[in-house]
């Protein structure tokens, strides 16, 4: 899978993308790079406060992001029903990803585009549905295309799972839904 090949370079190179997850296509950048972190939140026009999704393809990737005993609860993702779950985070989150959050938010991504992107960089990504805030949700490319131009370094080839719309978000301890979907 040569896109993910390239996705991975634009990645490790301070680029955006935008790929396909379990029910849209997502806008991310490596969590760690902050500089790509505010490009995002420009490019989308999000609402810093709001904070950001990490997608990954296992808890290992997780490590440093996630508190351990919260790592070790996560359930294994659901194709048809992904669910985003709120948790501890770990030292290495940055007030950009949790924006005024006490909690962050990560999915275990059943979608094998998005999980190939996760382990060829072998990192979580940023994951915020492909939209301009307040418009709708992109589960095409010329979609994306048309919304973000240029803006988007990369748009990876593939289509978004099963699912409708974007994933409910849950809370890991108390598993109240903070987003229905």
């Amino acid at each position: 899978m040569m896109f993910v090949t390239r996705a991975a370079e634009v990645l490790l190179g301070g680029g955006v993308i935008a790929y396909p997850t379990e029910g849209v296509f997502g806008l991310g950048c490596l969590p760690d790079d902050i500089a790509a972190v505010a490009r995002l939140l420009n490019i989308k026009q999000r609402d810093v406060a709001k904070g950001l999704i990490l997608i990954a393809s296992s808890v290992d990737q997780l490590d440093g992001w996630v508190s351990l005993s919260d790592r070790q609860s996560l359930p294994a993702p659901e194709p048809t029903r992904p669910v985003t779950w709120v948790v501890s985070p770990g030292p290495r989150v940055h007030p950009l990803i949790r924006g005024r959050h006490a909690g962050l938010a990560v999915r275990l991504t059943s979608n094998p585009v998005a999980a190939a992107i996760c382990d060829a960089v072998d990192s979580p990504i940023v994951s915020t549905s492909a939209n301009l805030s307040g418009r709708s949700t992109a589960r095409h490319r010329i979609v994306l295309r048309r919304q973000f131009g240029a803006r988007v370094d990369y748009i990876v080839p593939g289509d978004c799972g099963p699912a409708s719309g974007a994933s409910e978000i849950r809370n890991l301890h108390s598993k109240k839904v903070l987003r229905p979907r």
